[in-house]
């Protein structure tokens, strides 16, 4: 019997940093010793990258740029036309392989991951419209990464019989507390600590950060910011204002094997973020993982369907700095609550949000499609 090909569709690809991106990759890796899979995105340079190594071929389309997000790549439907699969699984939102996919019309089943709306973008949003919904017409199965994503999306309850639930997971192995790392978190403790918050992510504008950094004037503790951003020259400068240099610290981007310390060395972990650019928080399953509470937002989306109010942490207006505060100081004050919360947060994430759980529903949706 003829091996099944799957072809994965995304905009970029590590070491491109992002949640999309590193969700492809983890899926790529995953599946590769089992179906013949390739990975299809844009490159951040000019030339057409083609890259195979243990089973699995990645194609990196050259490209002229990125505009508003979107890399400029002509070739590219070229590429989706000359790669043939059983299945073409689109990573969403990416307007350019949508639009590709309508003019190469490649052979093959079509399976979607619905990762986000595009939010702000209105301009591009008025002329994508159309082809997204003559897109989806075609698409044999859409995965939605929770169901507050089914409700939110105004695409997605239009073709709502198509959608299936599969929430992102991690590999729950990369944060483990070994013994070597044992005192490396115990130094992070002793800089930093007591009461340290922590928040990891992009700085940029739907994250929130402003409006956390004004609750740190009512939290007796430390934040620690890990990540870089466009917003981090602004942040700063707040910081300063404020007169909270002493209580808020810049990390700047940490390695894979440096980011595991900071979230067991933290009391709690924090996403303010503001907007439904926010669609899921896979930092959160890592904090959890390290069985830390977390304070997140009530937006629309899979943000507080992941961090369950008043089970694995608290869930707070965005917004709204005294909520923050209050929220973050109800955990600081309380030792017994926090463990109470990081525990089941623990167990909700090795139960639900694992790779091995996201791939084995995903492997069963593309038997599925192939089946038929």
């Amino acid at each position: 019997m003829r091996e099944t090909k799957i072809l994965l569709i995304n905009k970029l690809y590590p070491p491109v940093t992002g949640g999309v991106e590193n969700h492809v990759k983890l899926l790529a890796e995953s599946i590769k010793d089992k179906f013949a899979t390739s990975v299809l995105v844009c490159n951040t340079g000019r030339g057409t990258q083609i890259e195979e190594k243990n089973n699995l071929q990645v194609v990196k389309v050259a490209s002229m740029g990125i505009l508003r997000s979107m890399p400029l790549s002509p070739t590219f439907s070229f590429w989706m036309k000359r790669i043939k699969a059983d299945i073409l699984h689109f990573h969403l939102p990416f307007p350019l392989g949508v639009v590709s996919y309508l003019l190469a019309r490649p052979k093959g089943k079509v399976i979607v991951t619905w990762h986000s709306d595009i939010v702000r973008q209105k301009i591009i949003k008025f002329f994508y419209h159309p082809c997204l919904i003559r897109f989806l017409k075609k698409v044999d199965k859409i995965i939605a990464t929770s169901p507050n994503m089914i409700e939110a999306s105004p695409y997605l309850r239009k073709f709502r019989r198509k959608c299936i639930v599969i929430p992102l997971g991690i590999d729950i192995g990369k944060f483990k507390l070994t013994k070597d790392n044992r005192k490396k978190v115990t130094e992070i403790k002793k800089k930093f600590g007591p009461n340290i918050i922590l928040f990891v992510g992009r700085l940029i504008y739907y994250k929130g950060l402003e409006y956390l950094i004004w609750a740190m004037q009512d939290i007796d503790g430390k934040l620690l910011l890990v990540g870089e951003g466009k917003l981090r020259k602004n942040l700063e400068k707040m910081v300063e204002n404020l007169g909270l240099s002493s209580k808020v610290h810049f990390l700047g981007s940490l390695s894979d094997d440096e980011l595991p310390l900071y979230y067991h060395a933290c009391d709690v972990f924090v996403l303010p973020s503001i907007a439904r650019s926010e669609a899921f928080g896979i930092v959160q399953l890592e904090a959890m993982a390290c069985a830390k509470p977390v304070v997140s937002t009530t937006l629309p989306t899979g943000v507080p369907f992941v961090n369950q109010d008043g089970k694995t942490g608290i869930v707070a207006p965005p917004k709204d700095p005294d909520a923050l505060a209050k929220a973050i100081n109800t955990l600081l004050k309380n030792p017994t609550l926090r463990e109470k919360y990081g525990n089941y947060a623990k167990e909700r994430v090795k139960k639900e949000f694992t790779k091995e759980v996201m791939v084995k529903r995903i492997l069963e949706v593309y038997r599925e499609i192939v089946g038929r």
